[in-house]
């Protein structure tokens, strides 16, 4: 067993468990798009990026593939995180910025403009189709092709697969396909309609605003407008 410390709180876990079924497991909130239970970790997205602290050295580390250690402190929503997935956001934005699961992500994190040029693409390479074709539906009919810009997902030499059963899994567990924004105006990046401008929090911790997912703001009832 190891013990570890996740925003203050000690938590005993089995060895092998990642940091992110740890935090999780506690009720704490990290944001993902390339993980999903059920299938293997990839940590392509980096929104799960975590701070450690062992032996009075501190980095950020993707909290779904690094596993527990002995003795070590988490923080999942310290300033320096916060930053870091803002600017992930903002990268995000800038490669499928329609993608309102995206839009979504960057109302919660307060993200108002992405600061990189605009590439419009639908695929943002988080690998979850791949995978769930791979291991879910056991047919492996695509994969990642080519490196660095020229990389892409796709099926061998971009021809027709014999192996694809037209099941629909990789559409249905695209982050950047599930649902779209209308919007088509370049300027605006972020379209900021799911913000919580003015979010009705109770309580403010050192690392945190609030516990609570998903946020009270969201769950309150919209009020009517009063008629003149």
């Amino acid at each position: 067993m190891i013990t570890l410390k996740i925003n203050g709180l000690p938590v005993t876990v089995d060895k092998g468990t990642t940091l992110l079924e740890t935090i999780r497991f506690l009720g704490f909130n990290v944001p993902t798009l390339c993980h999903m239970e059920g299938l293997s970790s990839y940590g392509a997205c980096r929104l799960c990026v975590v701070e450690i602290e062992q032996n009075n050295n501190a980095r950020l580390v993707s909290s779904c593939t690094y596993p527990v250690q002995e003795g070590l402190s988490v923080r999942t929503s310290s300033a320096r995180v916060v930053n870091a997935r803002k600017m992930i956001i903002e990268l995000l934005l800038a490669t499928a910025p329609q993608s309102k699961t995206i839009q979504d992500l960057a109302a919660k994190y307060d993200v108002r403009k992405q600061r990189f040029r605009q590439r419009y693409e639908s695929c943002i390479l988080c690998g979850l189709c791949v995978r769930m074709c791979e291991e879910q539906m056991m047919a492996r009919a695509i994969g990642f092709r080519g490196r660095g810009d020229s990389r892409s997902i796709g099926t061998p030499f971009n021809g027709k697969s014999e192996k694809c059963r037209l099941c629909g899994g990789c559409i249905y567990i695209c982050p950047a396909c599930e649902l779209r924004c209308t919007y088509t105006e370049p300027e605006k990046a972020v379209c900021g309609g799911c913000a919580n401008l003015s979010p009705p929090c109770l309580i403010n911790y050192d690392d945190v605003m609030c516990y609570m997912d998903p946020c009270a703001a969201c769950e309150l009832p919209v009020q009517s407008e009063k008629k003149e």
